[in-house]
């Protein structure tokens, strides 16, 4: 069985890229656009892990991601912060399993994937 991907990402370029190299390495895609209905999506999709972009860390942006590690029947799953903020690994964001600065090698994104979800 294929693991889940869902990749929330604004910029619907990087979001296209995304979308077609995970499907290429043999994962299974969702993708959004918006970070609206993103805890209640995860709950009815049960993707193996959440690629969650974060343009700065927002009290927003922290309260969706912190929501994510709170429900007791998502908590488990892999969220992986990717941003363009140049300061993101200075900030608490004590959700994030893994943060990747923007821009990013494909390659680490895939080697990041694998090691979470030990592919």
């Amino acid at each position: 069985m294929k693991k889940k991907i869902l990749v929330v990402e604004r910029d619907e370029d990087i979001l296209f890229i995304m979308g077609h190299i995970l499907e290429d390495q043999g994962f299974e895609v969702s993708v959004s656009r918006t970070e609206d209905g993103i805890v209640e999506r995860v709950i009815a999709e049960m993707p193996d892990m959440v690629l969650l972009d974060i343009i700065k860390p927002t009290d927003a942006g922290k309260a969706l991601c912190n929501a994510l590690s709170m429900v007791e029947s998502i908590k488990h799953i892999p969220v992986i912060v990717l941003s363009t903020y140049p300061q993101i690994q200075k900030e608490k964001i004590e959700c994030a399993d893994k943060i990747i600065d923007k821009p990013f090698e494909i390659s680490e994104i895939i080697n990041v994937i694998n090691e979470h979800l030990l592919v």
